[in-house]
């Protein structure tokens, strides 16, 4: 488990300037804090809710890179993304805001009352993200060196390339009427190894409270868990980068 985990901001955060000035006088609630400082916020305006998400500068976050993956997935497939509306930038960092979709996380209250469902929004989501075809996507996996990417995914196998989310921990996948109904938190989307997806997400079900329905989870994805390469790809992810 990483020792640092994203989660809702806590009472009296304050909103960042960038997300107070797209707010004007509307509604904001701020609703998610990730590892790096980075706020997403919702606000509520007469012609529909958006999501502002604000990353500081030095994070080592792009909502540049977030927002070009984000508009490359909507006319890839048939997978449900938010509609990027504005980025930009400015000398505190960067901010991105997208339309709402009419869903939850699946780890939010109305998703955590059905565990079962879930997790198999979970698996779906991979499921779809996966089937796009791979020769189409224009983004590389991340930048890991070879000597940390060989010992920590040692005795794994040869790479099973797929279009990988990147993040997909199971606050990013979203749930509607008991369905999956769409992805968030795209930044780190590429081409890798299929298992660097399945070896996450399916951890994360134990960090947000949902171990017990992980098998849900490799039923809707439809595959068997490898245990060598979930070892590997889970020991990746807690894994220092080595400078070559």
């Amino acid at each position: 488990m990483p020792s640092v985990v994203a989660a809702p901001p806590p009472a009296g955060t304050p909103v960042p300037r960038a997300i107070a000035r797209l707010a004007e006088h509307h509604p904001v609630e701020l609703v998610w804090r990730n590892e790096t400082g980075g706020i997403t916020a919702r606000i509520d305006r007469p012609n529909g809710s958006v999501y502002a998400k604000w990353s500081p500068a030095g994070s080592g976050e792009s909502l540049a890179d977030e927002a070009e993956r984000m508009r490359w997935l909507a006319q890839a497939g048939p997978l449900p993304v938010p509609r990027v509306l504005d980025q930009a930038s400015d000398a505190a960092g960067e901010t991105l805001v997208t339309a709402a979709i009419d869903a939850a996380s699946i780890v939010s209250a109305a998703g955590l009352r059905d565990p079962e469902r879930a997790a198999a929004a979970l698996g779906e989501g991979l499921r779809c993200l996966h089937a796009l075809p791979v020769a189409d996507c224009p983004f590389p996996a991340p930048d890991w060196t070879a000597s940390t990417l060989d010992s920590a995914a040692d005795g794994a196998g040869p790479d099973d390339l797929v279009v990988c989310h990147g993040d997909p921990c199971a606050p990013n996948t979203l749930l509607a009427s008991g369905r999956f109904a769409g992805l968030v938190d795209l930044g780190r989307v590429g081409v890798g190894d299929r298992w660097s997806d399945l070896a996450i997400a399916s951890w994360s079900l134990e960090w947000n409270g949902l171990a017990d329905a992980e098998p849900a989870f490799w039923r809707a994805y439809g595959v068997v868990p490898d245990a060598a390469r979930i070892a590997g790809w889970r020991a990746l992810w807690d894994a220092p980068i080595v400078d070559d």
